[in-house]
Parts: C-alpha cells; structure tokens; sequence
C-alpha cells in the first residue's frame, strides 16, 4: 500500500511538474487561417482591426487567403446573432458571435484553438494545455460558409435580444480580449476557456447575475441556456427558433451574385430587413 501510495505521489509531482512548465507562445508554425492575430485600435466609436480573416473556401483544403483590415462605426451597430455550430452530435458546439452594422456588413468573433501546421483538434488534448487560444474575427462568408458548406457542419442562428445601447460594450469586450491574447498568449482549455465561455464571460458584462449551468459546459445546448435567460428573440419557443434558425439548406442553395449573410438569415425570427433585437 506505501508503494502504490510513493508510486501515485511521485507521478502526480512529475505531472504537476509538467503542467508548470508548459508556456503558451506566439512563436510557432501556425495554420494558414490562424496565422495572425487580430489587433484593434479603439477611437471613440471609430474601431480599426487588423488581420480580419476573409478566406475563400472551396474545401477545407482548398482556399484562397485574405487577411484585411476594415474600420467599423459602433454607432451603426445595430444587431448580435448568436450562431452555433456542431460536428459531432448534438451536446457539443463551436460558438460564434456576429455583429450587424446599418450598412449591412456582419463581423463575427470566435474564440478557436490556434492549430500549428498539420495539428488537428482533439477535446481531450485541449484539457492539457496542447493549444493556444486565438480570436478570429471573420466575415461571415468566410468563418460561417466553411463550416456549413465546405465541413458539411450543422449551423444554426438565433438573434440575441440585446438594447442597441449594449451592443458596444459587448463589441469592445471582444476588442478587449483581441488585444489582451495578443499582448499575452493564453492556452484554451476544453472546460474552463472554449469558445462558450467567453460568450458567457462576455455577456455578464452586461447581465452581471447569469447563472451558471450545465449547459455552459455541454455547448450544443447553449441557444437553449441563452433563450431560457431571455436572450434570443420574444414570441417565439426555443423549437421555433432553433428550426427557422437552420441555415444549411439555404446556405447550400445560394446563387452566384446573392449575399450570403442576406440568404441565410431568410425567415429566421427577427431577422426581417431593418428590424433590430429588442
């Protein structure tokens, strides 16, 4: 029993050992879609960003790379979609936020992995410290259509019922985190700093007394969690909204010449032209 107890002590001390000195870095031979970091200049309402990812992709191995940089006005912000993504059953999803602006253009934010050249994604690597974390700020026809055409993901999106006078805080939340990963990298963790987590951390900015729940941890459900605290659009059942937020079929059935983010918000609740969240 001492054995096996000295055994059980040292492997722990040499795991612990090994925790500490993993580091996360900025200095490694990274995938082309997470290549570089995003970077904001912040002026009033005036928000430059630099390295927004506007990819085409025509398989997942098969793209064009664009990195950009554009200047949003955050007083023409007028709407935040929540859009989920899944690709291995129903429990888990890959978060994504995108922000609507009057002239029509959409910026989603996504909190990922920064893969290195040839890496895969693996759920249980990222509890042990295997990978960066990195915001991508995306166009929607690049960080959405890949998922939905080119990955054959399931992809759904729900309009968030946010005041317009929120939505710059929580624009800015995400500027903010840009800058501090850029300034310090971080590791993501599968549990406690993912791509929902940071919408939740994110959000209580604005609603500081969300609860926690299970449905923070099991992704997949999290329009479910957001619809049950009140955050996706009135009127209508979590059912309804999840089936009219579908958008694969309409995303594969797009035209050459339609906009893409104009197709797949076709009669998703709230989503009418010109009509803001509550």
């Amino acid at each position: 029993m001492r054995t096996l107890l000295l055994f059980l002590l040292i492997a722990l001390g040499a795991f612990a050992t090994w925790w500490f000195l993993q580091k996360p870095s900025h200095n490694r031979q990274w995938a082309d879609d997470v290549a570089h970091m995003l970077h904001a200049d912040v002026n009033g309402d005036k928000v430059v960003l630099k390295n927004v990812r506007n990819f085409e992709w025509r398989t997942e191995t098969d793209y064009t790379p664009r990195w950009e940089t554009r200047e949003y006005d955050l007083s023409q912000l007028k709407t935040a979609d929540l859009v989920l993504s899944y690709w291995m059953g129903p429990k888990i999803a890959h978060t994504l936020v995108s922000f609507g602006f009057a002239d029509g253009q959409y910026l989603t934010f996504s909190l990922a992995i920064r893969k290195e050249q040839g890496e895969k994604f693996s759920a249980w690597k990222g509890f042990f410290r295997q990978y960066e974390a990195i915001l991508v700020a995306a166009d929607e026809a690049d960080i959405i259509k890949t998922r939905s055409n080119a990955r054959g993901e399931d992809v759904y999106i729900y309009r968030l019922a946010i005041p317009p006078e929120q939505l710059k805080t929580l624009f800015l939340a995400y500027v903010e985190q840009a800058n501090k990963l850029e300034k310090t990298p971080e590791f993501y963790n599968t549990l406690t700093s993912n791509c929902t987590t940071v919408v939740f951390d994110i959000a209580k900015r604005i609603v500081p007394d969300l609860p926690l729940d299970y449905r923070l941890l099991l992704s997949g459900y999290f329009a479910e969690y957001a619809h049950a605290q009140g955050g996706l659009v009135e009127g209508f059942s979590y059912a309804e909204l999840q089936e009219k937020g579908y958008i694969v079929p309409r995303a594969k059935a797009m035209q050459a010449g339609e906009n893409f983010s104009e197709v797949i918000r076709r009669g998703v609740p709230g989503m009418q032209p010109g009509m803001p969240a509550k």
